[in-house]
């Protein structure tokens, strides 16, 4: 009896034994997992703070970028705004300088249908033999769209109105003859000019004014849009960031 009592406390203690060994073992596994799980949250965490810091410095870099591209964009504006005051004003100036220094233009009309070769008679050397004989011609230009049409500009406005006055052209086909340019004032002409001639020059102006307040607008326009765009890219990133 005393030795089966000796086995049976036997088999009890080597029971508990391997029971507490068993416990250490799953304790020891249980730690080992517990730690690589806090070493993968700890590993995710600083990859998750990495992004985000990298993020976070990509959107500093870009807004730097976006004002140095705004302000450089901005800066090319005012360049190109202020080269084109420049060249307005300059050809404002020439353009006055030259007013007293129009030459003489005469438009010259006749009769000539579409399909006649010989164009009413009139050919550039026919022209010019006719009108020469008035002074310099500088130009001769026959209307290659308007059939029986032609300007010419003579060096003289002397010679200009002798041609106005007296030129009728050849007798089975008369010229007309009128001032398109450089008339002097104080001896008008026969034929009245258009009366919309005299004002064109402050017209021209007054539009040459408009155009360059639309460019100046919109260049304006063009860099305010751009400044809209960058600032509802860098809201937008800071949304993504917030939502993650």
């Amino acid at each position: 009896q005393a030795a089966y009592d000796r086995v049976r406390r036997a088999k009890k203690e080597a029971a508990a034994r391997t029971q507490k060994l068993d416990e250490k073992r799953k304790k020891v596994k249980l730690d080992l997992e517990a730690r690589e799980r806090e070493a993968q949250s700890q590993e995710n965490e600083e990859e998750e703070i990495r992004i985000t810091r990298s993020l976070e410095e990509e959107i500093i870099r870009l807004r730097e970028e976006g004002s140095r591209q705004l302000e450089e964009q901005q800066r090319l504006v005012r360049e190109q705004i202020r080269l084109e005051r420049e060249q307005h004003s300059r050809g404002k100036q020439e353009r006055n300088g030259a007013e007293g220094k129009i030459t003489p233009k005469l438009k010259l009309r006749w009769k000539c249908r579409k399909e006649d070769e010989t164009g009413g008679g009139y050919s550039k050397d026919v022209l010019l033999q006719i009108l020469q004989k008035y002074g310099d011609v500088l130009n001769l230009l026959i209307s290659s769209r308007k059939t029986g049409s032609a300007v010419v500009e003579f060096a003289t406005v002397k010679a200009a109105e002798m041609a106005v006055k007296n030129e009728v052209g050849l007798l089975n086909n008369p010229l007309k003859i009128s001032w398109l340019e450089g008339q002097p004032q104080s001896h008008p002409s026969t034929v009245l000019p258009d009366s919309t001639s005299q004002p064109r020059s402050s017209q021209a102006s007054v539009v040459s004014e408009r155009d360059y307040e639309s460019l100046v607008m919109m260049r304006m326009r063009q860099a305010a849009e751009r400044q809209q765009l960058i600032e509802q890219l860098q809201r937008e990133d800071e949304e993504e960031k917030s939502h993650t």
